[in-house]
């Protein structure tokens, strides 16, 4: 064996043990190979969703938070108005605004609310201003929003402990929807009520109430509420005053929120109920002591999610915690931990909804293992012996190339950390195809070089030059079609297009390099090159 032969050799031997090693272990083990090569969840079973993120939310607040912070602005700077209200998700309205002060308002927004344009100075009442978000933030906004509720939702699963997790962008763009996959998950019901919660809690000051309905809180105010209120509904029917009512009017603005949260853990109530526990971080703090301090006597409710779950009165100054009850009859035990899990990893930016979901039992994952593997080994089984029986000894050539295209592929998945799913499975078929396919354009073009009277050192020598650029520009077009199936498709069609990337790329390396070396080995042994060759 010459040097350049012996050379190749050591590369393709240090290849193989290296794709082996990665996906088996060294030395090989079943448990290794299972640990290392994942499968996808059309193999294991789990469940497949789809959701949106409603926007729309997310602008809402913004909106509404600008408007509290021009609130207190012109408070601070003594300019009369008679209110600010939102007319649309985007757009507020400052009314009555002191005419005297019109250019130190429009200095206001010029300075401290530059995300927003003033659009309009006309109204039914005089000295009043339209305000709009600015196009590109807006979308700035839905966009974040998106991102915020990828990490929420993935922060909600891993506290549960649910691993290998597919979570991600899906669709084009203005569709905000999020693909979730969730392998192995045996109780899929409380994990989509977990990501499904905004888990949105706000401390309001009540303006009024109980109230034993919406109407009649409204009716206390003349039929229209002011639009710096709002009416909320109780989950409580036993309100703490012992009453019947159920619906509360509070201030539109929470004076803590979510934000100001720095941890939530089960607990119990006074009554030895489960209930969840919070803590304020330093600044929703020292702003829940100013508030409670200064509205003492005043009943404060604790709202979640849009309902108010306890309204207590203020007896003194509170700082850094609270208690969530669960209503009348508290929160079940389980209720309490996974509200305290969400509360944790933070409230979503806006309410999502589910756009399709699909359940894939573990019995069909094992079907699928079963029978895609079937259909492995048959497409294997059959290609080597049709190579052996039309090619023959060369067809031991191309079987080896398989093999460690084979090997290699597996090795490549279990690197990258890709799942192996069904439509995955048939790439590897694919793949086993490919391969062959490339062998075969090798042998038919050294049986053509033999039948013009070469030797055979010439023959294989000019074919593999000859074959060359042509195996280059067909696996070139195959994976540039794999890219973008990958860039474009989804789950499955995502999996398929990974496993026939890596197969074009490996079989690039086998059917090139590892069968000339293995022709070029034969032709150093002179005494069995011919019959080696007579293919």
């Amino acid at each position: 064996m010459n040097k350049r032969v012996r050379a190749r050799f050591l590369i393709i031997l240090g290849v193989t043990v290296l794709s082996i090693a990665l996906f088996a272990g060294f030395p090989p083990t079943i448990a290794k190979m299972k640990q290392e090569v994942q499968l996808g969840l059309d193999l294991r079973g789990g469940t497949h969703l789809v959701l949106q993120v409603v926007t729309d939310d997310a602008i809402r607040a913004e909106t509404d938070q600008a408007i509290e912070s021009l609130r207190q602005q012109l408070q601070r700077d003594n300019i009369i108005f008679r209110q600010l209200t939102r007319t649309q998700n985007n757009t507020f309205q400052a009314v009555g605004v002191d005419p005297a002060k019109d250019s130190d308002f429009r200095r206001i927004l010029n300075e401290r609310f530059t995300e927003w344009d003033l659009i309009s100075t006309a109204g039914e009442v005089p000295n009043t201003y339209t305000i709009r978000l600015k196009p590109a933030q807006e979308q700035a906004y839905r966009d974040q929003s998106v991102d915020q509720a990828i990490n929420t939702i993935r922060n909600r699963i891993d506290a549960m402990g649910v691993g290998e997790t597919v979570i991600q962008k899906h669709g084009g763009p203005g569709e905000n929807e999020i693909l979730v996959q969730l392998p192995g998950v045996d109780d899929p019901a409380r994990v989509k009520n977990i990501m499904q919660s905004t888990a949105l809690l706000e401390l309001k000051l009540v303006d009024s109430g109980p109230f034993p309905s919406a109407a009649a809180a409204a009716q206390n105010y003349g039929g229209i509420v002011p639009a710096n209120l709002e009416v909320l509904p109780s989950v409580e029917r036993g309100v703490p005053s012992g009453g019947e009512g159920s619906f509360y009017v509070v201030q539109r603005v929470a004076s803590i929120s979510g934000r100001d949260l720095k941890g939530a853990y089960p607990s119990r109530d006074e009554n030895g109920r489960p209930a969840v526990s919070f803590n304020l971080n330093a600044d929703g703090a020292q702003r829940f002591g100013r508030v409670t301090e200064e509205n003492i006597g005043k009943m404060l409710a604790i709202v979640l999610d849009g309902r108010i779950q306890s309204a207590p009165r203020i007896n003194g100054r509170i700082t850094d915690s609270g208690i969530i009850t669960g209503g009348a009859t508290g929160f079940a035990p389980q209720a309490a931990q996974d509200l305290s899990l969400v509360l944790r990893s933070g409230a979503l930016p806006a309410s999502i909804k589910y756009l399709d979901e699909e359940v894939v039992g573990p019995t069909l994952g094992a079907d699928s293992i079963r029978a895609g593997l079937t259909a492995a080994i048959v497409a294997l089984v059959s290609v080597v012996v049709f190579m052996l029986f039309y090619y023959r000894l060369a067809g031991v050539n191309a079987t080896i190339a398989m093999i460690l295209n084979l090997v290699i592929l597996f090795g490549a998945l279990a690197y990258f950390g890709a799942a192996l799913t069904l439509p995955g499975i048939a790439g590897v078929i694919l793949t086993i195809g490919v391969g062959i396919d490339s062998n075969v354009l090798i042998f038919e073009r050294i049986r053509e070089e033999l039948r013009a009277g070469k030797t055979a050192v010439s023959a294989v020598v000019t074919s593999f030059s000859r074959v060359f650029i042509t195996l280059v520009d067909t696996h070139l077009a195959a994976l540039i079609s794999a890219v973008f199936l990958f860039l474009f498709g989804t789950g499955p069609v995502k999996g398929f297009a990974v496993t026939l990337v890596i197969g074009l790329i490996s079989n690039m390396f086998t059917a090139v390099f590892v069968s000339r070396t293995l022709f070029e080995w034969v032709l150093n042994r002179k005494q069995r090159a011919e019959i080696a060759l007579s293919i």
